[in-house]
């Protein structure tokens, strides 16, 4: 006998499982570990853990009554969401495409009418709605459906457990913040009326009394408010480095410890005020950065709370709602209109849209048919769609955009390391000044000494300077997670404002990459092109007509001898297979063609020079025609032999991409030389740059081609180079600055530099802009951290600077920098 995990009835038959807290739970049936399964996507373990009575038995859920957002319903899964008073429930939701109050303005008005509905406030600044209803009227997922049909995806706000930790940690910031501000205003009252003179008539008792009043208002402030600072100078120490807070810790333990002396002798001044003003002010510093941080990384963090918790298994004609999590490759899953796609994987069935805008950015939905690609937490559009399941977890494409998103968050640019290494020769600079200061002022004011000292610690303390980089590279990549540009390696945003010079690889890049076939040229058998070059001439002559082939014939060929490939040409045949025309003896020549044998005969398709390698002498071809086709079409195409002869031509058509000309020409405007390396003919390069307004191309370039002219073109220029198959894979490692198309092979994108998730290279030009952008701000933020402590410094040493006003310029000049860099968020693209 068994007892289910979740609701606690035993059972005889194989067990289902979830699992629970990192152990497999044996499960009663489907609906128990649906519903188990929902509990943990949500992010409810704690359910588990503090539950007092079992749950509900829920087999008569599965698979009548488990719907897109019922499993939402569940008294289980709102346990931890849902805060009942009375009749009414209420939860905070998250909304995502929330663009504005004029978005806010809409969802309420298009709730509040609904019976049962008790109260809707939409924030559209947290891109939150806080709903109140009448559970007995109206279920929250038939609000969350009502929000789903007017644009938006709304789920109830849950906190995974990096959001749980991040929320702990706030918490435990602000009260040291809190504390370290009440402090102060407490200790400045006394300090305030001491340096005025208000007490300078009293007897020592009652001055001392107030000092030690000071001492124990600020001692939380040192013991507790001012605890990061300590660990992590601790953790610098020992790591045999310096960093900023090893000043700021000797600055504030120095001031307080011999701030206590003083009050325990009776004699010496006191600067409690100061230490505790300098640990607030620099904690407020840290709170703007943290605060850059989160808003920058709260887009990423939410991509995977798009994936929805339960999909819908085909077994045959029979459909199966399951928990997502069960899923397993190759199973098929139907996709409804309006739902989410619950895995990666691809359409074997159906035509439809889908709108891909949480992964590439761009809000036009994507057509959608057999053998497409399609990706988990995206949303189909209008019609039912069959998908097999090609990757789950991890393997999925929202989970390796967040890592990127993750890897990018993480790289620093070259002038942050720059900085870093600053910084610490900063520190010991400081440092040994500090000393310097403290030995001199010992001989001539022995009493002013340690707090001379003190001002210059915490006046010049590189804190502006340690964050001049990091907040504004933060805010950047928080603009391009918005575009769909994925950064994937240090050094991006210096590269991209100085780039000079772009080369555009043309199939996959400046086109679409998605292969269409034209005109189909047939040649007659009347001239002997056995020996035939195409470079040479070939006069005008007159044959008899005697076609052999017709044009269904010659597609039905090529069909078959590119029915085994997975080159984008060969799947643009795939409707033009005959059962009745089969191929034998396949070879594929790399980067040339195809070879086989049909009906006795070899056929070859693939560049002219290829398929024109002679194998019968005496077959015959319209030589005339043959030249014709050469010199005129401006669509590339592939030739197809018979015996070593040519029969026919078969264009190939790719859809230039929507806004490549309008990308090429805002390069062209800001001084950015634009250029086209392609493995394509000459006049096929030639047409597309002609079009575009492109005058230097490079055609017919292999891979060490490419390679060797970006080579060249650096030499000169810094160059980017654009890319998105495997055979640019070579070049855009050898680039300044190589990017990679979001659709191209992941070689390609493990070489690249940049990422553009979506299919508008206009992007790019936007990248370019929040780069420079960036370097701006960094560079003020430098020189604004670097001018204020080379005025600081000699103010400090001297003595003008008391410790207090120490403490405001060093934090003002904090927060000054991280204001600066929150500007970036608010740049117009």
């Amino acid at each position: 006998m068994n007892s289910c995990f979740h609701c606690a009835e035993t059972f005889t038959q194989p067990p289902y499982f979830t699992q629970i807290n990192g152990t497999e739970q044996p499960m009663c049936c489907p609906g128990c570990q649906a519903v188990s399964q929902a509990i943990m996507d949500a992010g409810l373990m704690s359910y588990y853990q503090y539950r007092s009575e079992p749950g509900m038995k829920q087999a008569g859920l599965v698979p009548e009554q488990l719907s897109h957002f019922s499993a939402y319903d569940l008294p289980e899964v709102q346990q931890d969401f849902v805060h009942q008073q009375d009749a009414l429930s209420s939860t905070s939701i998250t909304i995502e495409g929330m663009s504005c109050a004029a978005c806010a303005w809409l969802i309420e008005h298009r709730l509040t009418p609904i019976e049962g509905v008790a109260k809707v406030l939409v924030n559209s600044t947290t891109q939150r709605a806080m709903i109140s209803w009448d559970n007995s009227q109206i279920k929250l997922s038939e609000i969350l459906s009502q929000i789903s049909q007017i644009g938006y995806q709304a789920a109830p706000y849950q906190q995974d457990e990096q959001e749980k930790q991040h929320h702990k940690d706030s918490r435990t910031f602000l009260l040291r913040l809190g504390l370290a501000g009440f402090a102060t205003m407490q200790v400045m009252m006394f300090a305030l009326a001491l340096y005025t003179g208000y007490f300078s008539d009293l007897d020592d008792e009652i001055r001392d009394y107030f000092r030690w009043v000071s001492m124990i208002f600020a001692a939380p402030v040192v013991l507790y408010s001012a605890q990061p600072f300590y660990f992590s100078a601790l953790r610098s120490l020992l790591s045999g480095k310096l960093n900023m807070d090893v000043s700021v810790s000797i600055a504030i333990g120095g001031a307080f410890t011999a701030s206590c002396i003083a009050t325990l002798n009776g004699t010496g001044e006191v600067y409690f005020e100061s230490v505790s003003m300098f640990t607030f002010f620099l904690l407020l510093g840290r709170y703007f950065e943290q605060n850059a941080r989160r808003r920058a990384s709260i887009s990423s963090n939410n991509l995977h709370k798009l994936v929805p918790l339960t999909a819908l298994r085909l077994d045959g004609s029979q459909q199966t709602e399951i928990p997502a999590k069960s899923l397993r490759l190759g199973d098929i899953i139907l996709v409804r209109p309006g739902d989410a796609f619950a895995a990666d994987g691809v359409v074997i069935d159906g035509h439809s849209s889908a709108n891909e805008a949480m992964l590439t950015g761009e809000q036009m939905p994507v057509d959608k048919n057999l053998d497409c690609p399609v990706f988990a937490g995206t949303l189909n559009v209008e019609q039912p769609l069959k998908v097999k399941v090609t990757a789950l977890g991890q393997d999925q494409l929202v989970a390796e955009i967040i890592r990127l998103q993750e890897i990018a968050a993480a790289n620093k640019p070259a002038i942050a390391f720059m900085v870093d290494r600053l910084a610490r020769y900063f520190s010991a600079t400081i440092l040994t000044t500090a000393l310097i200061t403290y030995l001199v002022w010992l001989q001539f004011s022995p009493d002013d000494a340690f707090w001379v000292t003190l001002s210059v610690l915490v006046a010049t303390c590189p804190c502006a300077l340690a964050l001049a980089t990091p907040t504004a590279v933060t805010c950047a990549t928080a603009i391009f997670t918005r575009l769909g540009i994925i950064t994937r390696k240090a050094g991006v945003f210096e590269k991209l404002a100085s780039v000079e010079q772009v080369v555009f690889d043309k199939t996959g890049t400046l086109t679409r990459g998605v292969i269409a076939l034209g005109e189909v040229s047939v040649f007659d058998a009347a001239s002997d092109t056995s020996n035939f070059d195409p470079q040479t001439p070939i006069s005008k002559k007159t044959a008899e007509k005697a076609t052999t082939k017709t044009a269904t014939e010659v597609l039905a060929i090529a069909a078959a001898l590119e029915a085994g490939s997975l080159h984008p040409i060969a799947l643009a045949f795939t409707g033009h297979l005959d059962a009745n025309i089969s191929a034998s003896k396949l070879t594929h020549h790399v980067a040339q063609g195809i070879e086989g044998t049909i009906n006795h005969k070899v056929y070859r398709i693939g560049h002219l020079s290829f398929a024109l390698v002679n194998a019968n002498s005496s077959a015959r071809t319209d030589a005339h025609a043959f030249r014709t086709q050469i010199n005129t079409s401006t669509e590339p195409c592939v030739w197809l032999s018979e015996n070593g002869n040519i029969i026919a031509s078969i264009q190939i058509q790719d859809q230039v991409r929507s806004d490549a000309k309008q990308a090429i020409d805002e390069l062209k405007k800001a001084g950015v030389d634009v250029s086209i390396a392609s493995g394509d003919s000459v006049s096929h390069v030639n047409a597309l740059g002609n079009a575009l307004g492109i005058s230097q191309v490079y055609a017919e370039q292999k891979p060490q081609d490419k390679l060797t002219l970006i080579n060249q073109l650096q030499l000169s220029k810094n160059t980017a180079m654009f890319g998105d198959g495997i055979n640019d894979a070579p070049v855009l490692a050898g680039a300044y600055l190589s990017v990679a198309m979001g659709s191209g092979s992941a070689i390609a994108k493990n070489s690249a530099d940049l990422i553009l998730l979506g299919d508008h290279l206009s992007r790019f030009n936007d990248a370019m802009k929040v780069a420079k952008k960036t370097n701006t701000i960094i560079k003020q933020n430098l020189i604004w951290a670097f001018g204020y402590n080379l005025l600081i410094l000699p103010l400090a040493v001297t003595g003008h600077v008391p410790p207090y006003i120490a403490a405001l310029g060093m934090s003002l000049s904090s927060i000054l920098v991280v204001s600066n860099s929150l500007r970036l968020l608010r740049i117009n693209l």
